[in-house]
């Protein structure tokens, strides 16, 4: 007999939200409490941005696929610190006199991170649509190896700062629009997707997929291993972070359950709809732009990046970054990603015997020239 869902009580976190919307009334208290909470998450992670170097890409090994193309890629967010991804690109330039968008593509806590099926058909599909994507490694994970994931205590601030870094990367190929620059991934990716987009203005679109919650604040390093979430002046959590994108485009993406059988209990995203995707909605509407935030709620599938998480995320940056969704769609209108040509781990791999991978291990704590915490 399988064991009985575990429940979720989400009071603690609605309460919080009620809390944190007490403070504002009219747009200007928002914008003024929102500067507050987004200059103490950044104390929280002490991200006192560093002197931004030269990021000297190593990129190799492309490949022409079916309507785009794959490139191995690495580069220096820090002297000597190296983010490791692929890129994906549409394979037309752009027309004279126009870009690209840009899209960032983090992966979460799921074996085979960036080089897992559902990462190359979510980032071929943006590409083939008319995107610069690019995906990379959490720090720690696939060829990130720098910096343990697990044990160093500034994990979530690399990666925050590897996403920054990334923009900077994607506006340095020259056919980027800098005014059209998305972010989606899911779990720990979705995490990176909602911080980057609270922290960095030139985030355009973001898409958060099974992550964002008011009671839940991630259960790694990487998500809650800093004081990010509360201060001497404010209190936040992980969906009142979110609302620091508004007024620009945001689509929430969440589901009830998660695991199988007798290891099947709520997702932490399962009261999206009724707790914190109001929230958010209430913070647009202030702003004049309710129509740009969005929940689509999956109820039945699980906590993964999935087809159906995938094709409500193909038709939102459609919409926000002028992406074309016929390009992968059927003679039905359905979104058809069979041409997505999935490649090994080896192929998408950006040390091998010609790249050596750099020295290591390093400490997060000297690469930010910060003191270990407390």
């Amino acid at each position: 007999m399988a064991a009985a869902p575990t429940p979720v009580d989400d009071t603690s976190g609605a309460a919080q939200l009620e809390r944190c919307a007490q403070e504002f009334a009219t747009a200007a208290q928002w914008r003024q409490r929102a500067e507050r909470v987004r200059r103490g998450v950044l104390r929280g992670m002490q991200l006192a941005p560093p002197p931004k170097g030269p990021l000297d890409p190593l990129v190799h090994s492309e490949r022409e696929c079916d309507g785009y193309r794959v490139a191995n890629v690495a580069f220096e967010s820090l002297p000597g610190f190296f983010v490791t991804g692929n890129l994906y690109r549409p394979a037309q330039p752009p027309a004279p006199g126009t870009a690209h968008a840009g899209m960032l593509c983090p992966h979460g806590h799921f074996p085979g991170g960036r080089f897992r099926a559902d990462v190359q058909r979510r980032c071929a599909a943006l590409a083939r649509m008319g995107a610069v994507v690019f995906a990379y490694d959490m720090v720690g994970w696939g060829e990130s190896q720098q910096v343990d994931h697990n044990d160093d205590p500034y994990v979530l601030t690399l990666q925050c700062w590897n996403s920054m870094r990334g923009i900077d990367f994607l506006l340095s190929l020259g056919d980027v629009d800098a005014d059209r620059i998305g972010i989606t991934g899911a779990s720990g990716g979705g995490t990176q997707t909602f911080l980057l987009a609270a922290l960095d203005q030139r985030v355009r679109v973001s898409i958060p997929v099974v992550m964002v919650s008011a009671h839940f604040p991630g259960g790694c390093n990487c998500e809650s291993g800093l004081p990010i979430r509360h201060g001497p002046d404010y209190e936040t959590n992980n969906a009142d972070i979110a609302a620091l994108a508004a007024p620009r485009p945001q689509l929430l993406i969440s589901v009830t359950w998660r695991g199988e059988g007798r290891e099947r209990r709520k997702d932490q995203s399962c009261n999206t709809p009724e707790v914190e995707f109001p929230y958010l909605r209430r913070v647009y509407r202030l702003l004049g732009a309710e129509d740009n935030v969005a929940n689509l709620h999956l109820a039945d599938e699980g906590h993964d990046y999935g087809c159906n998480k995938r094709v409500g995320a193909y038709s939102f940056c459609a919409k926000h970054l002028n992406l074309e969704l016929t390009s992968i769609q059927n003679r039905s209108g359905q979104v058809d990603e069979s041409f997505v040509r999935l490649l090994d781990e080896h192929q998408l791999r950006v040390w091998d015997a010609h790249h050596p991978p750099p020295a290591g291990p390093l400490s997060g704590a000297a690469l930010l020239d910060l003191p270990p915490p407390a």
